[in-house]
């Protein structure tokens, strides 16, 4: 049978200052996946032509632009593509990394100002367990939790705010989470605008990102098969 909740005690829960961060915090992660299905794409064609427009503050806004992209919910593959797109391979890359390592400085603080306390004063048992699993990791997890298809890049950043994770290896492994893919996809945007320049060298670091994937994650089964052994 089911409990009724009780109007007083859910009153209280609602008043109290950790609970209303926590529920902006929900209420900005709709509105921006509410503005990703209504707001339109732009035409890749244009991106460079916005780009030079801006001269010498293109690379500025590239990282500042894509970092508020990100946080925002829009997929990293987009953002890589259009920095590809606009300044080319190599320096597309770099500033979607940027644009990485700001974005995932800037959800966790947000994740950790909004949500942090809301979330310790309420994990119990296995959960309390997983928050110590959080605060524990290494940049290598950081790196497996990264490339795992969890969720998307910003969303994941937000969830480790909310966390104790330490922000260090949580940044550093988000950029070395990154770097595979961000190379590949920059070089696939930057043929967008240059037909005829993608050769298979440039698909290699995504590659380089799969096996990686499949690599943390025998290491992490391996890692926990041994853990449990021990454990009894």
């Amino acid at each position: 049978m089911l409990r009724r909740p009780d109007p007083r005690r859910l009153g209280r829960l609602l008043r109290q200052p950790s609970t209303r961060r926590f529920g902006l915090l929900l209420l900005l992660l709709a509105g921006f996946a509410v503005a990703l299905l209504l707001v339109p794409r732009p035409d890749p064609a244009e991106l460079p032509r916005l780009a030079h427009s801006l001269g010498g503050y293109a690379p500025v806004a590239a990282v500042v632009g894509g970092a508020l992209l990100l946080v925002a919910l829009v997929p990293r593959t987009f953002v890589t593509l259009a920095a590809g797109a606009i300044f080319g391979p190599l320096e597309g890359a770099a500033y979607a990394l940027g644009a990485a390592l700001l974005a995932a400085a800037l959800g966790f603080a947000v994740g950790r100002l909004l949500g942090r306390q809301f979330v310790a004063e309420r994990v119990r048992g296995r959960l309390a367990r997983l928050d110590g699993w959080f605060a524990r990791q290494s940049v290598f997890g950081v790196i497996t939790v990264r490339l795992l298809p969890i969720a998307g890049f910003g969303l994941i950043s937000y969830g480790y705010g909310t966390t104790g994770a330490r922000v260090l290896p949580f940044l550093t492994g988000s950029v070395i989470a990154a770097a595979p893919t961000a190379v590949g996809y920059a070089a696939i945007g930057a043929a967008v605008t240059s037909p005829g320049q993608i050769n298979w060298y440039a698909a290699a670091p995504a590659s380089f990102g799969l096996i990686a994937t499949a690599i943390i994650i025998h290491r992490w089964w391996r890692a926990e098969r041994r853990r449990r052994l021990e454990a009894r």
